[in-house]
């Protein structure tokens, strides 16, 4: 009995052995969603609502970290997507935006525009060449000599071409005008899969007849506050004419678009076929629809939840079908920016105003004027930055430093501002973890010769952009999830810096972070 005992704890232990030695040391493939605009309270909020096979499986199977941070200020699609997929800030991968100000032609440039190269089903000429460091795409297509398969599929332009760096096989979004699969002849031949699909099941086809409807019973969402009373909500695609595929990427029904592409991709090419890693990038969105005030659209945010829930479901079994998900290494985060919401009623008395950057400048321009004589000192403004004419000064004779600091000095009287940072003392002055944080925002040959720090509760006007944005700078938790490839599974609330996310995959993966990449891999995930 004991010899028998022994012989089957023998052949168990040497079954496992031989398990572990042909167990891969990385994963088949790796599929980062960033989801646009998404939110761990909110998350959290709406969790009676879900189902199993979403976010209560990746918080039960997946390590969460509850609290990422972005270590620099202003995220919106293009600075959070090069962010994560770069490891860094945009001061060093030079993406402050989706726009910023040339300061050569004066005129506000698109992140991802770029005139060399063609659009294809999109008359967008588009490429990666902003971004300027490497990416996790590109460390992986160096490392496996261009053989690994990356695409990148989302919603929205920047956030595709980011995430798949300069040199994948694909990057593809929809066109907001036609609502076909886009790309850009950057990235080299279009896959004739993504061809066949856009003349076969393109969105078009089928948007006359999808009408976003509560999945839900309207009894069930009860889990905001708002002053709007809502008693049910229904949206016709169709009914909006020359903006219908702009709001349907508000819509939920974004995320089942992605989910159909990324079913096309895996059925029609070798993705997540051997053990050398592919990626996936995809992103999905989570803000409100044709992004109006939660307070107004209450409803319509927690219906969001609970389809963008089942959208995480339907990927997890799509990806388990054909990979595996013991295969397959997520990571799974947010942009980390919202929708700006409006101004408070003026009832509840809290404290504001409206700072005019326009009337800023010009205004800085006539203090210039009496101290250095007639001249354009200020040559433009964009959001909170303003332009100084480098060559009028040089013209002058005029020492930089002398004018960076009068003009700092003039700004911070005005009302609504808390504080005014020059580019000097920026990138020389003395460090302050809040001054850490605007400086990572900063690109020298991109970004403003003077930021303006404006109060929290005022509202900031941007003639330039046409915009007026309330100035909020509340905390707002940002979730992180690691999920599948030895992954351990465990909840933490503890702070973690979203640089971190580009070196840890690197590491699951073997190859080495991107080339900016200067923070550590996250540790203790693996099993």
């Amino acid at each position: 009995m004991k010899e028998r005992i022994l012989t089957s704890l023998i052949t168990a232990f040497v079954l496992a052995s031989l398990q572990a030695q042909n167990a891969s040391p990385v994963p088949k493939l790796v599929v980062g969603l960033t989801i646009d605009q998404l939110r761990t309270d909110y998350i959290e909020a709406f969790t009676a609502l879900y189902g199993e096979r979403g976010f209560k499986r990746l918080f039960k199977e997946g390590r969460v970290y509850c609290n990422a941070e972005y270590d620099f200020n202003h995220l919106d699609h293009a600075s959070s997507v090069a962010s994560i997929y770069t490891g860094t800030t945009p001061y060093y991968n030079g993406v402050v935006g989706n726009y910023w100000m040339d300061r050569n032609t004066l005129r506000l440039v698109k992140a991802v525009d770029d005139p060399a190269y063609m659009g294809i089903y999109t008359t967008e000429n588009t490429s990666p060449q902003q971004l300027l460091v490497s990416t996790l795409s590109d460390e992986l297509m160096a490392a496996s000599q261009g053989t690994a398969h990356v695409y990148s599929i989302a919603p929205m332009r920047e956030m595709a071409v980011f995430a798949a760096g300069h040199v994948a096989k694909g990057a593809f979004w929809l066109n907001d005008v036609t609502g076909k699969w886009a790309g850009s002849t950057y990235y080299g031949d279009f896959p004739e899969w993504v061809t066949s699909y856009n003349d076969r099941d393109g969105l078009d086809f089928r948007i006359a007849d999808m009408t976003w409807e509560p999945y839900l019973p309207v009894s069930s969402y009860r889990y905001i506050t708002s002053a709007v009373k809502q008693l049910t909500f229904k949206h016709h695609f169709f009914d909006e004419r020359a903006e219908k595929y702009k709001k349907f990427k508000t819509s939920p029904y974004v995320n089942d678009e992605v989910n159909r592409l990324v079913a096309e991709c895996l059925n029609r090419t070798d993705i997540g076929r051997d053990w050398t890693p592919d990626m996936l990038a995809l992103s999905y969105y989570a803000g409100n629809y044709d992004h109006r005030p939660t307070g107004e659209y209450a409803m319509e945010i927690q219906d969001m939840y609970v389809r963008l829930d089942n959208s995480i479901g339907d990927l997890l079994d799509l990806i388990d079908r054909k990979v595996g998900l013991g295969n397959t290494l997520f990571f799974i985060t947010s942009t980390g920016f919202h929708d700006p919401e409006p101004k408070d009623a003026d009832v509840f008395k809290i404290p504001g105003g409206e700072f005019h950057i326009k009337r800023c400048g010009a205004l800085l321009n006539m203090y210039l004027m009496a101290i250095y004589g007639p001249g354009q000192y200020v040559e433009n403004y964009y959001d909170r930055h303003i332009y100084l004419n480098h060559r009028l000064i040089e013209d002058k004779k005029i020492n930089l430093t002398e004018i960076l600091n009068r003009a700092s000095d003039f700004i911070v009287q005005m009302s609504g501002v808390r504080s005014v940072y020059s580019s000097q003392r920026l990138l020389l002055g003395a460090w302050t973890p809040r001054i850490d944080k605007i400086r990572n925002s900063f690109s020298p040959s991109r970004s403003g010769d003077i930021y303006v720090e404006v109060m929290p509760g005022w509202t900031v006007v941007d003639e330039y952009s046409q915009t007026a944005k309330v100035v909020r700078d509340n905390y707002v938790s940002t979730p992180l999830i690691f999920f599948g490839f030895n992954v351990k599974p465990e909840t933490l609330y503890v702070p973690v810096k979203m640089a971190t996310v580009a070196p840890t995959v690197a590491h699951f993966m073997r190859i080495r972070a991107p080339n900016a990449a200067s923070t550590p891999p996250l540790i203790g995930i693996r099993k």
